[in-house]
């Protein structure tokens, strides 16, 4: 699917998205003009989707991460769909993910301490529609957060 060009730039941009098409073209070996059209095309062909910034959220004062595993109600018809709704309007989490399996969905939320987590959990959480059932992990360490692929 990538070619050995694409791949090279790939590569330079996992390690610093920052880089102008100059840039990379020093450091792959390429034209900027090649560089420049290489991009557009990993883009149109939506593999490039854009560039994040990475917050450090203890930096800012959550120094709480949780991560909640939900089973939902399964009974009801609109559970997921209602579930996704209300989950979305919940400022502090930060990503939901949907699985197959004993556990339906996963919301990883921030906090600033444990208080402001019972008071998230207590007036936002436990309100969500057709929750059957909910696990709490605290994360105590982040030992690997990388999204960076060998290509």
């Amino acid at each position: 699917m990538l070619d050995t060009d694409a791949r090279a730039i790939l590569r330079q941009l996992q390690q610093d998205p920052t880089l102008t098409a100059p840039d990379l073209a020093q450091l792959t070996g390429l034209t900027a003009g090649k560089v420049t059209r290489r991009l557009d095309r990993l883009t149109a062909d939506g593999i490039l989707r854009g560039q994040v910034v990475v917050i450090d959220w203890a930096a800012l004062g959550y120094a709480v991460q949780v991560s909640l595993r939900v089973t939902l109600d399964k009974t009801v018809s609109r559970a997921f769909d209602d579930f996704m709704i209300a989950a979305r309007l919940v400022p502090e989490v930060l990503e939901i993910q949907t699985f197959l399996g004993r556990v339906d969905v996963r919301l990883s939320l921030v906090a600033r301490d444990l208080p402001h987590y019972q008071q998230i959990y207590r007036d936002q959480i436990l309100t969500l529609p057709h929750i059957a059932d909910i696990e709490a992990l605290m994360t105590v360490a982040e030992i690997k957060s990388d999204r960076v692929l060998p290509l």
